[in-house]
């Protein structure tokens, strides 16, 4: 508790945590007003089967609830999310992007102004798709949620209600961005971070109440130790690191000598983080997407749909689970190859004038940290795929409906919270406060 009044006694920290709770607060008001247009009873409907663990269930937990309640921002942040995956990609093979990238805070800028068109050309599309979605009889042919999901959403007529729904959708995406701009430049931590933050654990207190009411307190104990002990090693997975020794040469500059100096690279056991979840989720939409347009009934078409229904889209089959969790550690590897490039931090030590000992620098400097990445990605890679489909085998062990904390939440809620504390813990160090962490 001392450390915590500590943060209070700081007028600038305090002014920046409590802009950053009321932008928070915004954010969960605005998840309960409904786009206008929209079927209440169907919304209800749509609510209980989003707190499956398929794809209604990923959208809604992005969403913080608000795709369940067909709110101004069902969408969330996701369209952002995929912009800003979308523009590193794209760094790679546009010289432009990889200019600016390298001009500092001013290119910055500009790949961030460009992230915001991509992200509302994104949710421009997705609002259209969920609205014609919901809007023309297809919500259960879609989703797939075992006959749960609402067909119809929007009130008839049809066409006049969803020119209005998209723009609210996509507004409601233009705001939750702006929101996290602001937490970003006057309050505390990653604004977009912090949105995703509220949106994961918004249903944790409900989630554990429902469980404690449908299971006993035994079981309930354990899933709580169970929860405790999946924190303990995402904590430790995230704070982990390889860390590559590096040494500079000495120069002489005048009267004067410099470097000499040792330092180390930091390259961390997970650093891909939840990329690949969001990854390989919305690879395993594709196929539902395909199924829905070839559409049910007899021959080859019906039986593709039933295998798509069967199989790739039931959370509690066996072979989505395994595909699952190969399409993670595979976009795993996909994204470290994009978020470290060997070539280019091998050219930045020799420009420096330093070398990894014992490694030579050039080819092999290269070489070395390649294979230094790939080595550390394969337990990063499955760490991430068995928290990604630990929800589904307590499902299948526990007997329950449910567990909150785990999958996709535990490793964002874990992430935004270290990112947090580092941030207020290096504040409080400036002014000679002592912080949470400790070295």
């Amino acid at each position: 508790m001392a450390k915590i009044s500590n943060i209070f006694k700081v007028t600038e920290l305090r002014n920046k945590i409590l802009f950053t709770l009321a932008m928070l607060l915004i954010y969960r008001l605005g998840v309960s007003l409904r786009v206008p247009g929209v079927d209440a009873q169907a919304v209800s409907q749509l609510r209980e089967a989003s707190k499956s663990q398929g794809a209604l269930g990923f959208l809604n937990l992005f969403s913080g609830g608000a795709f369940g309640s067909f709110s101004i921002f069902a969408l969330g942040i996701m369209p952002y999310i995929t912009a800003s995956i979308i523009m590193q990609v794209l760094t790679v093979v546009i010289p432009k992007l990889e200019q600016w990238q390298q001009e500092g805070a001013t290119g910055q800028r500009k790949i961030t102004q460009w992230t915001r068109y991509v992200a509302i050309g994104i949710a421009t599309l997705q609002g259209a798709g969920l609205t014609f979605i919901f809007g023309q009889g297809r919500g259960s042919a879609f989703f797939g949620a075992s006959g749960n999901t609402p067909d119809v959403v929007l009130l008839d007529p049809f066409m006049p209600r969803a020119l209005l729904v998209i723009p609210s959708l996509v507004a409601g995406t233009a705001l939750l961005m702006w929101l996290g701009e602001l937490i970003s430049q006057r309050g505390i931590g990653n604004g977009m971070s912090m949105v995703i933050f509220a949106s994961v654990v918004s249903d944790l207190p409900y989630g554990y109440y429902s469980l404690l009411q449908t299971r006993k307190t035994v079981v309930f104990a354990i899933l709580v130790a169970l929860t405790i002990a999946i924190i303990f090693a995402v904590v430790r997975v995230e704070l982990g690191q390889r860390r590559l020794p590096v040494q500079f040469a000495k120069r002489v500059v005048g009267r004067k000598m410099y470097g000499g100096q040792s330092t180390y690279i930091p390259l961390k056991v997970n650093q891909s983080g939840v990329v690949p979840i969001i990854f390989a989720s919305s690879v395993l939409l594709l196929p539902v997407l395909m199924s829905n347009m070839l559409g049910s009934g007899e021959g080859w078409r019906g039986s593709i749909a039933r295998f798509v229904d069967q199989y790739l889209i039931n959370s509690q089959n066996l072979l989505y689970v395994t595909v699952f969790a190969l399409l993670i550690i595979a976009f795993a590897y996909f994204y470290n190859s994009i978020a470290f490039d060997p070539i280019r931090q091998a050219d930045q030590l020799r420009k420096q004038g330093g070398f990894i000992p014992g490694i030579r620098p050039g080819q092999q400097t290269e070489s070395f940290l390649a294979k230094t990445v790939n080595r550390i990605t394969l337990p990063g890679a499955t760490f991430v795929a068995v928290i990604a489909i630990l929800p589904y085998i307590v499902l299948w062990v526990g007997n329950v409906s449910s567990f909150p904390f785990a999958g996709t939440t535990v490793l964002i809620a874990v992430g935004v919270a270290l990112e947090l504390m580092r941030q207020i813990d290096s504040q409080l160090m400036q002014r000679n406060y002592e912080g949470f962490l400790k070295q």
